[in-house]
């Protein structure tokens, strides 16, 4: 009874936050107005590459995020995390990582953290998570029902067998959904996650991990490295068998996608040093993944790169401020105590190369990386990591959609590039458990419109160095580089 109680006031919030999205569309009838006779005169740049409704889609989106009155964190973040419910060709069956009776886990995880930090943050303090249950959500292609059928009133475990039927393969993507950290779920992206599925013949598990602020860096990175433990050696009582690292291939968009690179380098940081981890009475070894996949990935939390500004025309994401809560009214969870200025993580931790992806100083030895990314406001940081990557003899496929947004892929379900970007993204991580030695790095340009296929310039990529992307990290922030880059600890 309290579940359905509970399921009929989540509807109804829901009802109600639709409605109030439907009445904030009024005030901008009048700029759609704008956009749609600067096409009919000829004078829109965007209409050369978008169509009408997209274009129509982006500039509501542009304006909701840049023009609204900023709201208290809390009510923001609560109205992402309404369930919409479950229908149709997809299946959910609801899991979680239970917590294991040692700590091994949480302690290899805070060795990493402060073996990377720099003097700043080797000084400060920061909060340790509590290993906590991680929730997350097995998601499976469902075929031969309607698009309008409900998931079935049935036992978890009963729809994960369900789901198993239908896998063509045992893929599994560790899938970590985008939203900065503070937004968003699982139950956001199943659209997303469940075309990956189809794509793929395999299966996702997406995971629920705690949010900022209330929960701030490193918890998500805990949760992060607990669900991947909880897919290679399952808990006790757990629905899955134990999955093969080489069967996993990570995946994330946005701040997800930071969570997953965060993942990946810690578990290079773990085997450098040759750490085992207590985990459910047994050592077990720290493998890599077959491969990692990020669309449009948060690498840089200080967003310090020239295409904040640049692309801005481009994309929906709003002023980088906003990300460091300025602007929002204080609420119960935002200020935090202490105080600081970032949603997400601590001021000390802001350079630290498990937060700020972008600046690590090697990622050789990882699996290979697909990456993709639009004319969006992250791009510099993106195509610097590709570059990277490069560099450090980590084969990676790069994707760049022409005049596409940020995670175009979810924002965008319906336009033809979302259909090639999860191909692509599908035909990937095939490739990882298929053949992974023929995966060799290239960059391919999608044209808009067409997606005709070009072979992009690798030189021309990014014209940043290593000191630059550092140096302009260190001026957001506000110390005085050239400070010393953290290198692996052998």
């Amino acid at each position: 009874m309290a579940a359905k109680d509970a399921a009929k006031d989540q509807a109804a919030e829901l009802k109600k936050a639709r409605r109030g999205m439907i009445w904030s569309l009024l005030p901008k009838i009048p700029l759609l107005f704008r956009v749609l006779f600067s096409r009919i005169l000829g004078m829109s740049e965007t209409a050369r590459y978008l169509d009408l409704e997209t274009d129509l889609t982006l500039t509501v989106l542009r304006a909701t995020l840049s023009s609204s009155k900023p709201q208290p964190i809390s009510k923001t973040q609560a109205m992402t995390l309404l369930d919409p419910g479950v229908k149709g060709r997809i299946w959910i069956a609801n899991a979680v990582s239970e917590v294991p009776p040692e700590r091994g886990i949480r302690e290899a995880l805070m060795d990493t953290i402060r073996s990377m930090s720099d003097s700043e943050a080797q000084a400060a303090k920061f909060k340790i998570p509590d290993i906590v249950p991680v929730e997350a959500e097995w998601t499976g292609y469902r075929a031969g029902v309607a698009s309008d059928a409900p998931l079935p009133d049935i036992p978890e475990e009963q729809k994960y067998e369900a789901m198993m039927k239908e896998c063509k393969n045992a893929t599994t993507m560790l899938y970590f959904h985008g939203g900065a950290y503070y937004l968003c779920d699982p139950s956001t992206h199943r659209q997303l996650t469940k075309r990956l599925a189809k794509n793929m013949g395999g299966r996702v598990y997406s995971v629920r991990y705690r949010l900022a602020p209330q929960y701030p860096f490193p918890a998500a990175l805990l949760d992060a490295l607990v669900s991947y433990f909880t897919l290679l050696y399952p808990p006790p009582g757990s629905m899955h068998e134990a999955v093969s690292a080489r069967d996993i291939v990570f995946g994330g968009d946005s701040a997800g996608g930071n969570l997953a690179l965060a993942l990946t380098q810690t578990l290079l940081q773990l085997r450098r040093q040759n750490v085992k981890i207590s985990w459910f009475g047994t050592k077990r070894n720290v493998p890599l993944p077959a491969g990692i996949t990020v669309l449009s990935p948060w690498l840089d939390i200080t967003q310090s790169m020239p295409s904040w500004s640049t692309n801005s025309k481009w994309d929906y994401l709003p002023n980088p401020d906003n990300f460091e809560g300025r602007e929002h009214p204080s609420d119960d969870i935002w200020p935090t105590t202490p105080p600081r200025k970032h949603l997400y993580v601590d001021d000390a931790f802001r350079l630290h190369p498990l937060v700020s992806l972008h600046l690590n100083t090697s990622w050789e030895g990882i699996p290979p990386v697909w990456i993709s990314c639009g004319w969006e406001a992250l791009a510099d940081e993106d195509k610097y990591f590709v570059s990277k990557l490069r560099a450090d003899g980590v084969p990676v496929v790069f994707e760049e959609y022409e005049a596409m947004p940020h995670v175009f892929a979810a924002v965008l379900p319906k336009v033809a590039q979302t259909e090639r970007c999860v191909q692509g993204w599908a035909r990937f991580i095939t490739t990882t458990r298929k053949d992974p030695a023929s995966i060799t790095s290239s960059y391919t340009y999608i044209k808009a419109k067409t997606l005709e296929e070009v072979e992009g310039d690798v030189e021309k990529l990014t014209p940043f160095e290593q000191k630059d992307v550092y140096g302009l990290a260190c001026s957001k922030v506000g110390r005085e580089p050239p400070l010393p880059l953290v290198s692996p600890k052998l």
